[in-house]
């Protein structure tokens, strides 16, 4: 399973890291971050980054899927090289680079090896605590702590395939490169994504209050006259 594929988009397998539960397996992406985070040389990081293409290789995964996943952050990582060296020198800005390529390159692995309803399960079985009293009067609701994370993992792709459609779009049109003709009509579509995500959203009764929620339901808008 070599192709590139959507950005942080589960693909589905049967490799050593598919099968490892999304519990232990978000665990270990925890540990592995912030071990990056900690080393200071840009040759330790540097063996981390050669480890984290043996997991993504572990995963059914090839160089063409990785980079893929870091293909988003190369602006960033040309500009935050270019300050680091005019401030620090090569090897802090080889270190701070190897780090946010490692890092975003681990947090991918886990989406692209975990289907997000496992997710939303270990969030859901994380926050079951919540629906017991006393705890049940913090107005916490998981089921919605868990949708919204649902959102948020769906979400990062799609904003970069928006922007990665503008930018194609701008090409075939022959318009030159500038802030304003991409960030103008990524806005727009980020706009219509948003409100299609809420009707989708509020037909399907994501809204609705729980019969179990102890909390007085919302008062609806006053009408006017009387």
């Amino acid at each position: 399973m070599s192709r590139g594929g959507p950005i942080g988009v589960f693909q589905p397998g049967t490799s050593v890291l598919h099968r490892i539960p999304a519990g232990w397996k978000l665990l270990g992406m925890a540990v592995a971050v912030t071990a990056a985070l900690l080393l200071r040389q840009w040759w330790q990081l540097a063996i981390a980054a050669a480890l984290t293409l043996v997991l993504y290789l572990l995963g059914g995964f090839g160089m063409r899927v990785l980079l893929a996943q870091l293909r988003p952050l190369r602006w960033m990582l040309l500009f935050v090289a270019v300050i680091q060296l005019l401030i620090a020198g090569w090897p802090t800005a080889l270190r701070v680079c190897l780090v946010l390529s490692v890092t975003v390159a681990l947090a991918a692995l886990y989406t692209l090896t975990t289907r997000v309803s496992h997710t939303l399960d270990l969030v859901a079985r994380a926050l079951a605590p919540l629906r017991r009293k006393p705890l049940r009067r913090l107005a916490i609701d998981p089921d919605r702590i868990a949708l919204v994370l649902a959102m948020t993992i769906r979400c990062v792709p799609l904003l970069a395939g928006v922007i990665d459609e503008v930018n194609q779009a701008r090409k075939a049109r022959g318009a030159g490169w500038s802030v304003r003709a991409i960030a103008v009509p990524a806005v727009v579509r980020t706009l219509r994504v948003a409100d299609a995500m809420g009707e989708a959203l509020q037909a399907r009764g994501a809204d609705d209050p729980d019969p179990a929620d102890p909390r007085p339901p919302a008062a609806g808008p006053a009408s006017g006259g009387s």
